[in-house]
């Protein structure tokens, strides 16, 4: 049998650790069971628990010893100054010297985006690095990035993001041609800043078999399922996400509060609690758990800081797909052909503008 990918865990990051990412491990391994296991932190803290689960314990799993971690509220430029020794840089490191081919993290997602950009640096054609997740829609799942990597964007950077976003879709969702949308304030070709304005220039130009752009789409597009993947600057992607997640949380507690206000409505909830635990599984977080840096030349990925075991084994697996399917050789295959087209935009925007 083909070995399975190798990847190195942050043991001590995230609100809950060690403990939700040992169980996390576990449940990984029991839906990937080819899957090898870096667990980097304290040694004492780290046995106990492993020794208590199924799978882990009997795994060939490797154990890095440190008693250092990145704190939660620890600043980007203070950790990557002060934590060369800490579970999050040591793991990344493990990538970067090829004994891991992927990293994941529950911990401080500024820390983790410094040091995995520092160490692992940008694959080659990408400027910048975007963060990348999914949002459930009417329709499935749509993948939408950036989510708070980058600020200000330029309309290179926004082509960039587009090419890894279908790329990762394909190979995570399993799509074999996503559609591409730029997030914008309206679907009118004169709308929204320059940048997004040149984005489109290019993206018209690109005739790809793997993917197809479709143009503007608006706010109510997101939830719409309207196109497979959403590109904007991190700034709008992640207000978007952060109302998302607060109207997902209001909608739940206005639910709660409607059940609980009679006995009528109390009655009303046990007739339909099986519609409600349906929805509730299909908007729960833990499913969506794994937001990827994506234009690194490494897999890095970011698990939400107060997730559960089960939410850590999803993070876990998004990384050892991206590893299993080659993302980073395709992402560098696909900005390989990405001048061409940028130069034929450029050429056509000045001959119009002459």
């Amino acid at each position: 049998m083909v070995d399975g990918p190798t990847l190195a865990l942050d043991a001590m990051g995230g609100d809950n650790a060690p403990d939700v990412v040992i169980r996390g491990a576990d449940i990984a391994l029991a839906r990937m069971p080819d899957l090898k296991l870096i667990l980097v932190g304290d040694e004492a803290q780290l046995r106990p628990l492993i020794e208590k689960t199924k799978r882990l314990a009997n795994s060939d799993f490797k154990l890095v010893h440190t008693d250092k971690a990145v704190g939660a509220a620890e600043k980007p430029s203070v950790a990557l100054r002060s934590g060369r020794n800490s579970s999050m840089r040591l793991a990344i490191n493990q990538v970067a010297e090829g004994a891991a081919d992927g990293v994941v993290s529950a911990g401080n997602t500024g820390a983790l985006m410094a040091m995995s950009k520092f160490v692992l640096r940008m694959c080659p054609g990408i400027e910048r690095p975007a963060i990348a997740s999914f949002f459930p829609t009417r329709r499935g799942e749509t993948c939408m990035l950036d989510l708070g990597a980058n600020v200000d964007c330029d309309s290179q950077n926004l082509v960039q993001f587009a090419l890894m976003g279908e790329i990762f879709s394909r190979l995570v969702l399993g799509l074999s041609r996503p559609t591409v949308g730029l997030l914008n304030v309206g679907s009118e070709e004169q709308k929204g800043s320059d940048a997004v304005r040149g984005a489109a220039a290019i993206l018209r130009e690109i005739k790809s078999e793997s993917f197809e752009y479709i143009g503007f789409v608006e706010g109510d597009d997101i939830t719409a399922g309207t196109v497979d993947v959403i590109v904007t600057d991190g700034f709008s992607g992640n207000i978007a996400l952060k109302t998302a997640e607060g109207t997902s949380r209001m909608i739940t507690q206005f639910l709660r509060d409607a059940f609980k206000s009679s006995w009528a409505a109390r009655i009303g909830y046990l007739l339909c609690r099986g519609a409600l635990e349906q929805m509730r599984k299909r908007l729960d977080p833990r499913r969506y758990n794994g937001a990827v840096f994506l234009g690194l030349n490494g897999i890095s990925v970011k698990s939400h800081g107060g997730t559960d075991a089960l939410g850590f084994a999803n993070a876990v697996c998004v990384a050892a797909d991206m590893c299993r399917y080659n993302f980073l050789d395709k992402v560098k295959e696909e900005i390989a052909l990405y001048g061409d087209y940028e130069g034929a935009a450029l050429t056509r925007q000045t001959s119009v503008a002459s």
